[in-house]
């Protein structure tokens, strides 16, 4: 039985035109800034959001960790929305690495200008720790792939600007993002100071994301990788992947979002509630037996993980064709069948 994995977009492999560029890449030291690729790929990814200078890092937690050190200084406080990826799934970087404590905001991966002036407090408040960073998720990993709203986020960016704080694009799936609204992603991350984006989730790289910002925030933000670990040496074997991925693997999200949907469409017809309607690659179902709805699935090597008792996600990504989301219904039906007798 040929395994079914709807874990996350992460579980994807390189295709083999991917391997055969990464193969045949050309290398250099990147600390050094001597690799040609890692060049290539960074000034590819800054001119992709509208942004000057890029720096290609291991990890989009790496890239939003880099992020919020640049932008704030210990005791401070970052405004994010509810389950945003730099509080949830972070490890607590933020606040063992930075120092700052994250406030949520909004509902449902999103928030808007009188949200953020209702959290805000000023540095003159000396008996508060002061506000000094919005950070936006684009597309909202927790809220089930959801798609922040164009005008309502450039409404919160430009309030928190009007305020003096800095701004920070959390947009690990942003070409998601601008598939599915056909909004280009220069456009999304045309405000923010900072914009950071991922190759290894749905654009089917192995490894990488970049901090893309102007040239002297980016200047900063080597060093600070420096310091955390992230300088690669001869990195173009995986900046090559990136590339790749960039150039050939955001048009086909498309058929992602597709499948998503097909996907949910079954999903309901076996009775789950689905919500919210996916807007992407992610499709958000209950079942009530958590622990059970588990082992119903595994045992028949079909892969989704559980996100909270009696929740699920499943997400479609370059590996799931629409073959497998059909053989995935099937297996689907048998295990709640075996739940329900």
């Amino acid at each position: 039985m040929k395994p079914i994995d709807l874990r996350s977009d992460t579980v994807t492999r390189p295709t083999p035109a991917m391997r055969e560029a990464m193969a045949h890449a050309e290398v250099g030291d990147d600390v050094y800034g001597e690799d040609p690729t890692v060049n290539r790929l960074e000034a590819a990814a800054a001119a992709r959001v509208g942004k000057e200078a890029a720096v290609f890092v291991p990890s989009g937690t790496m890239a939003n960790q880099i992020a919020i050190r640049l932008h704030t200084h210990h005791g401070e406080v970052v405004l994010a929305s509810q389950g945003a990826h730099v509080l949830r799934y972070e490890g607590g970087a933020a606040s063992a690495l930075a120092g700052v404590q994250i406030t949520t905001i909004g509902t449902a991966g999103c928030f808007d200008a009188d949200a953020v002036r209702a959290a805000y407090v000023p540095a003159s408040n000396v008996h508060l720790a002061p506000t000094t960073l919005l950070v936006a998720e684009d597309t909202h990993n927790g809220a089930g792939g959801r798609i922040f709203p164009l005008a309502m986020l450039q409404g919160a960016v430009g309030a928190a600007q009007d305020l003096g704080m800095r701004t920070h694009l959390d947009g690990a799936r942003l070409f998601d993002a601008e598939v599915a609204s056909g909004v280009p992603a220069a456009r999304i991350a045309e405000r923010f100071d900072t914009v950071a984006f991922c190759f290894s989730k749905g654009l089917g790289a192995p490894v990488g994301s970049v901090l893309c910002g102007d040239e002297a925030t980016i200047l900063r933000a080597r060093r600070l990788r420096k310091m955390l670990g992230g300088g690669m040496r001869q990195a173009g074997v995986l900046a090559a992947a990136a590339l790749y991925a960039l150039e050939h693997h955001v048009d086909r999200l498309a058929e992602d979002h597709i499948r998503a949907r097909r996907l949910a469409e079954g999903i309901e017809k076996l009775g789950l509630p689905v919500h919210p309607a996916p807007e992407t690659n992610m499709v958000m179902f209950d079942v009530a037996d958590t622990m059970g709805f588990l082992r119903a699935t595994r045992a028949r090597e079909l892969w989704i993980n559980p996100t909270g008792p009696g929740r699920f996600r499943a997400v479609t990504h370059l590996d799931v064709g629409s073959a497998d989301v059909d053989e995935a219904l099937a297996r689907l039906e048998e295990a709640l069948t075996e739940l329900r007798a």
